[in-house]
């Protein structure tokens, strides 16, 4: 992931306009203050990295780029202690601005948001803040009425294909067709992830097929739903429960991802309305039951017996 991280802005594969923008701020030398936001891997931090890597060259990045993760200390006292005496201290011999990047701001407390407004407003003469975060909603809304804001959404796989196939040429990995289908559907949007699976599958079994994908990340294959919802819907109760319990335990499956993927066959069978309602209601309810930590063997008859009673109420509609 790292090694593939872009370094320059003409690198970044997605969000076109926010770069085109970013691009024509730092060209104009009227960089505002950045509040860039978005779930995670979608290229936020690369983006912001290589505006400094533009902006500055390679000997003045320690002295005029401070970089603060969640990881980091930034409680308010960083914020009135180290923060301040960096933003308010101009270079000597050089005309621009610092850059101060808090990545992770939505894990900042209220506090050190509050301290923050001020300083960003005083020093606005020598000094830029970009805030990265995955929440916009946990950054205060003083905060965000200081800043440019930009919503970096999920990659579509029209551009998230062609870079994986970069790393791919790079690397030498062996990926199929379905494959990499399957690194895209399971990554959802998330080009670090993306990555991640593709690099952890290579290790594990060398080829990238869409089995292999689906094993590695544990996720249930296709034709297991496939499998499992046929048996809820055609066989008897504790028939069903017996063979849904041997491939949970074969394949190592979560009840929690059954439950996500047999929502998606939902849709796609025909019920009648009125009975698919009925059933996609009790499916929410297990889904809620199982996020409370409730026993998995329970819900696993719960939502058989969900399917059982739709099989029931579709024979009596017929």
């Amino acid at each position: 992931v790292e090694k593939y991280r872009p370094q320059a802005l003409s690198e970044l594969v997605s969000h076109r306009d926010i770069l085109s923008t970013v691009q024509r701020f730092i060209s104009e030398d009227r960089l505002p203050h950045l509040l860039l936001y978005g779930p995670p891997g979608t290229g936020k931090t690369s983006t912001i990295l290589a505006c400094a890597r533009q902006l500055y060259r390679e000997r003045e990045f320690g002295s005029m780029v401070l970089e603060l993760n969640a990881s980091d200390d930034r409680g308010i006292d960083i914020v009135r202690g180290p923060i301040l005496s960096f933003a308010s201290t101009r270079t000597i011999f050089k005309k621009g601005f610092k850059l101060v990047i808090l990545d992770e701001a939505d894990a900042m407390t209220q506090d050190a948001q509050n301290a923050l407004r001020r300083v960003i407003e005083k020093f606005t003469e020598n000094t830029r803040f970009c805030l990265i975060c995955n929440y916009l909603s946990k950054i205060i809304p003083a905060l965000q009425s200081r800043c440019t804001r930009f919503r970096f959404g999920p990659l579509t796989p029209e551009l998230m294909v062609p870079r994986l196939q970069h790393v791919i040429q790079e690397e030498g990995v062996d990926v199929t067709e379905d494959g990499m289908k399957a690194l895209v559907t399971l990554s959802s949007g998330d080009m670090r992830r993306a990555l991640n699976i593709l690099q952890s599958t290579s290790m594990a079994f060398g080829k990238v097929t869409e089995e292999n994908v689906y094993t590695c990340t544990g996720h249930p294959l296709k034709s297991d739903i496939a499998n499992i919802l046929d048996c809820m819907l055609n066989q008897d109760f504790s028939t069903a429960y017996r063979k849904i319990m041997e491939l949970k335990t074969l394949k190592g499956l979560a009840l929690q991802d059954i439950l996500t993927e047999i929502h998606l066959f939902v849709h796609r069978v025909d019920f009648p309305p009125s009975i698919r309602i009925q059933l996609l209601i009790k499916l929410a309810d297990i889904e809620y039951r199982l996020a409370a930590g409730t026993s998995e063997k329970i819900q696993l008859s719960s939502l058989i017996a969900a399917f059982q009673v739709t099989r029931d109420l579709v024979v009596a509609e017929a």
